[in-house]
């Protein structure tokens, strides 16, 4: 397994931006389809956007499409989210995730970081 460390979520008005951030340990780090998901309070964890290996294919949430781009730099270990034009209702923690396959499902991922809380305000 790859150990997982998310970064960059704050406060931010709505129709602003945020950057996410999600380094990996391990030398294994371009081997694995990334993913990012979300759990607002009371919520179940929904998913948010997946990227494969080597970054060539990407998958949104229609929640998000348009607005986020998840990408990776597999020299960095480190995977992204671009959040622009943030919604209030994107309020939630983020969670980045690590896996074999492209998938929405949460279940296929077995690598998850500890959260980042992004607060949008209207």
């Amino acid at each position: 397994q790859v150990q997982l460390v998310e970064s960059g979520g704050g406060l931010v008005q709505a129709g602003g931006s945020l950057r996410l951030s999600c380094a990996a340990s391990g030398r294994t780090f371009s081997s694995y389809v990334m993913a990012w998901f979300r759990q607002a309070p009371g919520k179940e964890r929904d998913f948010v956007a997946t990227i494969s290996s080597s970054g060539g294919n990407t998958y949104y949430s229609d929640s998000v499409k348009g607005r986020f781009t998840i990408s990776r730099d597999n020299a960095k270990n480190t995977v992204y989210l671009q959040m622009n034009s943030l919604k209030p209702e994107d309020t939630a923690a983020y969670y980045c995730a690590a896996g074999s396959r492209m998938t929405t499902t949460e279940r296929h991922y077995n690598s998850w970081g500890q959260g980042t809380q992004v607060t949008v305000s209207s």
